[in-house]
């Protein structure tokens, strides 16, 4: 049975997520602050995390980023208020990879959870295919350690970047524009957001590029957008 990590510390809105989704067939676990949360999914493999923002004694980013920076990488789908732009686009930046807006209804919820839940099954159908270490230049991608090596020297990349740099380098010669690498590697329509794969190239090509204005490995192709090569 899928097992899904409910956390919210609104009872009503938790009991409503719980009741609806184990009506669909999940198995579901409660947690009411950000602290319980993390000792819970540190310790216990969920196939997936709905996480609200707004919690008592570790907030939900906090949440997010513990867990990511400890290589747990249980999909998440954040919980936020309407108007959280900021909120939303940072968590995506971490490494959520969903959010829902409240008020939500629970087929909506359902629908996004099983949608990540299918792009978590391809992801690791695809890693049980694909190469574990990929070298370009002077690049080394070690898939089955989440490591990227520049020269011999480990980089510090954000989760978010090293899915695009993987993606690209498995990829190699495609030119693959804004949309497909936001429907891809932040998986799903994100409409309107392509300023983020802009930036999330930019910030990339500063760490894996000897000189970022002038690119080598991740290249723009003017009017159609990216492409790594060789």
């Amino acid at each position: 049975m899928t097992s899904i990590l409910v956390v919210d510390d609104e009872l009503a809105i938790a009991t409503l997520l719980k009741y609806n989704l184990e009506q669909n067939g999940f198995d579901v676990t409660l947690a009411e602050t950000g602290d319980q949360a993390y000792e819970l999914a540190s310790k216990q493999a969920f196939d997936a995390i709905l996480l609200d923002l707004m919690l008592p004694v570790m907030d939900g980013m906090t949440v997010l980023k513990n867990l990511r920076q400890d290589k747990i990488s249980t999909p998440v789908i954040l919980i936020t208020a309407k108007g959280d732009e900021f909120d939303r686009i940072f968590g995506l930046e971490l490494g959520a990879d969903d959010y829902i807006t409240k008020p939500f209804s629970p087929r909506e919820v359902i629908a996004r959870l099983k949608a990540v839940l299918r792009r978590s099954q391809q992801t690791k159908q695809q890693n049980a295919t694909q190469l574990d270490v990929i070298e370009i230049q002077n690049l080394t991608i070690d898939d089955s350690k989440k490591v990227v090596t520049k020269d011999g020297v480990i980089l510090t990349l954000t989760p978010r970047e090293y899915e695009l740099l993987l993606y690209f380098a498995q990829r190699l010669g495609r030119v693959i524009d804004r949309e497909t690498i936001l429907t891809t590697v932040w998986g799903y329509e994100f409409t309107g957001e392509s300023r983020m794969v802009d930036m999330h190239i930019s910030n990339l090509r500063e760490k894996i590029e000897r000189n970022p204005k002038t690119p080598k490995l991740l290249k723009t192709v003017r009017g159609f957008g990216y492409t790594m090569v060789v």
